[in-house]
């Protein structure tokens, strides 16, 4: 598209912030600087002993754990996960993982990470929604960090009903023995892996997948995702 016919289809049409309506600006995407600014981060990965590690401590062995933002019912924010998750906008966990990416540079243990895995959606689900919203946050942080992804590494060979509802007892119970590995796992033998999902709740998805790495493979593992409810 030519740049004068784009800049006056931008006029016409605006980008619009996916948080707050506002449009967007030159040098901006999916979210604005303001709504950027004001995202309620976490800062967990500069924090050992930060409270989404302790929700694995005596559960799965980690290297470190960490969510970018605090997920709050109401919020612009929780908003914009919707729409990442069930309202077609993959491109949402890109551009987001992209700035989480940036800080988990800062870092020294999320500097050492090599590969990062995303929670696998089942068959279904994946042709139900059309993409893994953990995939497209996996896609921006390794984009960001400079390393690859492998998302066909492990597999959901089980499909589980949603989780959103469910007692953390129940979550545990839903996600037994879901996930298996393939071929490509061998490839983060003793490397340091990043498996990324969207939300965290009470971890045991992602408390279900690290087992199944760790029976398959000797590696290190660290966790992050995208946001974590409060």
């Amino acid at each position: 598209m030519p740049a004068l016919f784009k800049s006056f289809f931008n006029l016409l049409y605006p980008a619009l912030c996916e948080a707050c309506g506002g449009a967007l600006v030159a040098g901006e995407r999916v979210v604005c600087t303001a709504c950027r600014y004001n995202l309620p981060k976490t800062n967990q990965w500069l924090q050992q002993g930060n409270p989404v590690e302790q929700i694995f401590w005596g559960r799965v062995p980690l290297e470190s754990a960490c969510s970018f933002f605090y997920f709050i019912k109401g919020s612009k924010y929780q908003k914009v996960l919707h729409k990442l998750k069930y309202k077609n906008k993959p491109h949402i966990g890109v551009e987001l993982g992209r700035y989480f990416g940036v800080e988990l540079k800062k870092s020294p243990v999320y500097r050492e990470v090599e590969f990062v895995i995303p929670i696998p959606l089942h068959t279904k689900r994946m042709r139900e929604r059309g993409y893994n919203q953990s995939e497209r946050v996996a896609v921006g942080i390794a984009e960001s960090m400079g390393i690859q992804t492998l998302p066909a590494a492990v597999f959901r060979q089980v499909y589980t009903q949603t989780q959103t509802k469910k007692t953390r007892e129940e979550r545990l119970k839903n996600v037994e023995a879901i996930f298996a590995a393939t071929p490509e796992l061998q490839q983060v033998k003793n490397k340091h892996i990043l498996l990324v999902d969207d939300v965290l709740t009470t971890g045991a998805t992602i408390e279900a997948c690290a087992l199944t790495i760790l029976e398959n493979v000797e590696c290190k593992i660290s966790v992050a995702t995208l946001a974590v409810a409060r």
